[in-house]
């Protein structure tokens, strides 16, 4: 099985595209913060329209917004069964749906954003605490790895869950399950061994 595709990053001339990173980054967090303190379907759904609208206004279609949000598909039916059962019918749409929106909005900045952006923009808000002794370039790095993580498992899942379906095991959560811990732990040792070829090892 060849590796997936990381590079989520969609160039363009939008809006979104040239705005600094840090001011997504920041719209991110504040944004994020909006969308936990909804606590019904109706306003939760104006969400989930201005995320799709502003994937628009980047200049992404919907295929664009689904692999941002693909992986989600085997958690969310997961998810909304058991708050469903244990919290009631409302609050399970409105939890489920919070957190769609809130990995298609993380998605949006991927994808209007290059990777050396982030990370410079979070060396940028980080480099106060530099005073303190804080690694800077280090924490900024270890961030940006997070980041760049989310698109390399969501499509680790998307290739684990195609190959189950093509066995007819798309039901079987072990077979989905050890083949995603496994195929994430060699990408995590990949990581490892790039970072200490580049001498970031300690």
């Amino acid at each position: 099985m060849s590796g997936p595709s990381v590079a989520a990053y969609r160039p363009g001339t939008s809006p979104l595209h040239r705005a600094p990173a840090g001011a997504k980054l920041v719209g991110l967090a504040v944004a994020g913060t909006g969308v936990l303190l909804l606590g019904d379907p109706f306003a939760v759904g104006v969400a989930a329209l201005a995320v799709v609208a502003l994937y628009a206004l980047a200049g992404a279609g919907p295929r664009v917004l689904w692999s941002q949000v693909r992986a989600l598909r085997v958690v969310v039916p997961l998810l909304l069964a058991v708050q469903w059962f244990t919290l009631g019918p409302v609050p399970a749409v409105v939890l489920t749906a919070r957190l769609v929106v809130l990995v298609a909005l993380a998605g949006l900045v991927l994808v209007t954003t290059r990777s050396s952006d982030v990370l410079a923009a979070i060396e940028r808000g980080l480099r106060p605490l530099g005073r303190a002794g804080l690694d800077v370039a280090r924490v900024a790095l270890v961030l940006s790895l997070a980041v760049r993580a989310v698109p390399v498992v969501a499509a680790l899942a998307g290739r684990v869950r195609d190959a189950c379906r093509a066995r007819g095991r798309d039901h079987d959560v072990r077979a989905y399950a050890v083949p995603l811990v496994v195929a994430s732990l060699r990408h995590a040792d990949a990581t490892g061994d790039a970072l200490r070829a580049r001498g970031l090892d300690d």
